[in-house]
């Protein structure tokens, strides 16, 4: 496996996806057999996962993308389409449908904390639901 390590300055900051268990699906297949686009998605669905796991239920994980204008999106759904694309779906702050497509060289990802809509009872945990997704191979 590849090596993954942390360092906080405080020592009680939570727990990072670094130091977390991979799933098996994940662990099975050698990473160098994997390609760019399916390494970074595999990853970044942990990232969410383990983000997702420290909001409260009055917040869902949105995504702000750097290097544009892109601003924030909803995460409704990641995908990605060998052996370099990565795809986002979800929507806007203004409930616009949103997808952004990234070439894993360019990928840089900012999770953020964003209010649930006010008409939703529960909180959208995409992480989870990705993650559950990778053990169903």
């Amino acid at each position: 496996m590849p090596s993954a390590r942390v360092a906080h300055a405080g020592k009680d900051s939570p727990v990072t996806a670094e130091l977390g268990p991979m799933p098996e699906s994940m662990a099975a297949q050698p990473y160098s057999e994997k390609s760019p686009a399916q390494w970074a998605f595999e990853r970044l669905i942990l990232y969410i996962r383990n983000f997702e796991s420290q909001l409260d239920n009055q917040h869902e994980v949105a995504m702000g993308f750097t290097g544009g204008d892109a601003g924030v999106l909803r995460i409704e759904g990641i995908g990605y389409y060998d052996p370099d694309i990565l795809t986002f779906y979800g929507s806007d702050e203004e409930g616009t449908r949103t997808q952004l497509i990234k070439h894993v060289s360019q990928l840089n990802v900012m999770l953020r904390a964003m209010p649930k809509p006010e008409e939703a009872d529960e909180p959208r945990r995409i992480g989870f639901r990705l993650a559950a997704d990778l053990d169903r191979k």
